[in-house]
């Protein structure tokens, strides 16, 4: 008798995320004509403006905030 073992042809998603976001930094630098570690900081450069940038706007836009300056500029146009 006979054992037949099979191995597992994908591999564990560990190892798998790291080298799809490999691969799409090199074809992206690739495609922009760019270094790879440009790319990368770059990419976390802008990441963090996107983030900076929601806040400002998230705070701004805040519900409470946007009340009290409607009743404030409502105060202010009766008077």
């Amino acid at each position: 008798m006979t054992t037949h073992y099979r191995t597992n042809p994908a591999p564990p998603a560990t190892g798998t995320i790291p080298w799809i976001l490999n691969l799409a930094t090199r074809l992206l630098a690739r495609a922009l004509n760019m270094p790879e570690p440009l790319v990368h900081h770059t990419g976390a450069f802008v990441f963090a403006q996107v983030q900076e940038f929601e806040s400002n706007v998230g705070r701004t836009l805040c519900p409470i905030r946007l009340l009290r300056r409607l009743q404030a500029w409502l105060r202010q146009s009766t008077h």
